[in-house]
């Protein structure tokens, strides 16, 4: 049998950032200022965010840019993660297809968004902020953001969606433990909260929710600034790390995807594997499949709009140009709580409209058989946002199985679900369902201003 984990020496994690921006054939369109609909500048954005990522945002001319030596160090501790052909997986499925994951879950905080976490968090240090404070569906992200706070020590404060935080108390309970404050959204403690709950006192939240409550604190708050764990061009930047080791592990495996393939919420960990890889479609003539799997019941790249619209419901942020269901959509409460967000990053949405990828929606059913199926091939329990991912992949594996064709497939591993059992009993009982959308549903929603 052949090797089966590919780890890269320390010396070989990667020292820069991947920005495609500097790649892209067409530049997504700017964000615009709420109020004026102008451009947004970096000084206008750094009201909100830390200046460097605010530089980063807006970078669209440098391909590569420098992972600052204090995060590098952090990186260290975890970096890399391995890359792992799935052998057991493949026998179950009997396809000829390689199928490669890249394991994001094996640092500290279980996900990929570590990542991301610690250096936003340098940047606030840097620039004299005190406080950060964010957002989190199923908690992935603010676990990340408290811990990272704490390293370079900040007071963070989270806004965790409300049924996400029913779902699933022990990741509130992981982001107390680091020192972080948590509130569900919607709450009571903003004046956005107030008024969502005002118009719905039943709403049991979403991320655009939980984005209009943490976007305000930062308003309203001294030395305060807000992090986020997707969406914007900078988390992407920082994500790339994931590709890039990527890239050299697969060729320590002496192969090259012909797919490339991640769940999809708001794209930090489908950019972070796949824009590395992109690249060389674009500027080498590779011709890698990019697929972005999502879940069926909040399904934006599939069946949203290209507009400008906000990435929050109360409209506090930007209006970014992205496929969006409408900032007021209202998510199915399915387990996957880090894929529940009305949009699209603006990079993912100008390279679905240039065809350098597309996406596909899975029914949650079809995500809990693959992440079971997943777990007792390769023993590793998935994160339901995962999972979407794996079945994905299954999809694509079956598809050579008919065909005989002998792919390389290679999918993210984003997080696993070992504070998701609850979801998994609930799956083994015959207690989920799938849940799907209407036309009408996704007609009815508030695009833009």
């Amino acid at each position: 049998m052949k090797q089966k984990k590919f780890i890269l020496e320390e010396s070989e994690i990667p020292r820069r950032w991947y920005n495609i921006q500097a790649d892209m054939p067409n530049k997504p369109l700017p964000p615009l200022h709420p109020g004026t609909r102008q451009p947004l500048g970096v000084d206008d954005l750094a009201h909100i965010f830390p200046l460097e990522c605010c530089k980063q945002e807006l970078n669209t001319t440098d391909r590569f840019i420098d992972i600052p030596e204090p995060v590098l160090e952090k990186y260290k501790y975890y970096r890399s993660t391995p890359l792992v052909r799935a052998y057991e997986l493949e026998r179950a499925l009997g396809t000829p297809a390689h199928i490669y994951f890249k394991n994001e879950s094996v640092n500290p905080l279980g996900s990929h968004k570590i990542n991301s976490a610690l250096p936003q968090c340098y940047y606030a240090k840097e620039e004299g902020t005190t406080n950060v404070t964010t957002e989190t569906g199923a908690g992935q992200w603010g676990a990340a953001l408290s811990y990272a706070a704490r390293v370079f020590g900040l007071e963070a404060a989270v806004y965790q969606v409300k049924i996400s935080m029913q779902q699933k108390p022990y990741r509130s309970m992981i982001m107390r433990t680091f020192g972080a404050t948590v509130e569900g959204s919607p709450s009571m403690s903003t004046r956005a909260g107030k008024d969502i709950i005002t118009r719905n006192p039943m709403h049991m939240g979403s991320l655009g929710t939980a984005i209009s409550e943490a976007v305000e604190l930062a308003m309203t708050t001294p030395g305060c600034k807000y992090t986020l764990g997707s969406v914007l061009n900078h988390v992407a930047i920082h994500q790339s790390i994931i590709g890039l080791e990527a890239e050299k592990q697969m060729e320590m495996a002496g192969e090259y995807p012909d797919t490339v393939i991640a769940c999809f919420g708001g794209g930090s960990n489908f950019g972070g594997i796949a824009f590395p890889f992109m690249r060389h479609n674009i500027k080498d003539g590779k011709t890698t499949e990019f697929i972005a799997a999502e879940p069926e019941s909040c399904p934006k790249l599939t069946r949203g709009r290209f507009e400008y619209d906000f990435g929050d419901e109360a409209g506090l942020t930007p209006l970014l140009p992205m496929f969006t269901l409408g900032h007021d959509f209202r998510p199915a409460n399915i387990h996957a709580g880090g894929l529940r967000y009305h949009g699209a990053g603006m990079i993912v949405s100008q390279l679905i409209k240039d065809g350098l990828m597309h996406g596909v929606d899975i029914p949650q059913l079809e995500t809990f058989e693959a992440g079971v199926l997943f777990a007792r091939t390769e023993g590793i329990i998935p994160a339901p946002e995962s999972s979407h991912a794996i079945a994905a992949t299954i999809r694509e594996a079956l598809k050579c199985k008919e065909t005989g064709e002998e792919k390389v497939i290679l999918f993210n591993l984003s997080g696993h679900g070992l504070i998701d059992m609850t979801a998994y009993d609930q799956y083994i009982c015959g207690d989920l369902q799938n849940y799907q959308v209407s036309d009408e549903e996704i007609a009815k929603n508030k695009i833009g201003a």
